[in-house]
């Protein structure tokens, strides 16, 4: 599936966190952390999609310290649930547009969106005056 146009936190749904980051590669098993605890304390029904959504927001994550922060900058991860659905946001401050890239077998680099569409319900980009945001949203019922 193609990215969504819109962006996947509208104002009814709740947001359960949000948390700043820094431009460091350590980040993503960070922000992969936060949002393990954040859900196994707040939404014990996600639990079955666990692997999946640390797959997915490490993705996010690293994307964005790779391409989106600039070295002394920052990112910002939010987590909504609403019972039916969990989506997570990752918002960065670099320009471009992320692409799904078709990487070869032997290429270290560039699965990552491609694992993210695969495997989440849905995920988008949306643009803001300075930066984007990324992300991808399970429903509670079982991923993609």
């Amino acid at each position: 599936m193609a990215p969504s146009s819109h962006q996947c936190v509208g104002s009814t749904h709740p947001l359960l966190a949000s948390r700043l980051f820094p431009h460091h590669p350590q980040s993503p098993g960070h922000v992969r952390a936060f949002v393990a605890r954040l859900l196994a304390s707040a939404c014990p029904g996600v639990s079955a999609h666990a692997d999946v959504i640390a797959l997915c927001v490490s993705e996010l994550a690293t994307n964005a310290v790779a391409h989106g922060t600039p070295p002394d900058g920052q990112f910002a991860v939010a987590v909504v649930w609403d019972k039916r659905c969990i989506c997570v946001e990752v918002r960065d401050t670099g320009g471009g547009s992320p692409v799904v890239a078709s990487a070869a077998g032997t290429d270290e680099h560039g699965r990552g969106l491609a694992l993210v569409q695969a495997l989440a319900d849905d995920w988008g980009v949306f643009f803001h005056p300075v930066g984007k945001t990324v992300w991808f949203a399970l429903k509670a019922e079982g991923p993609g």
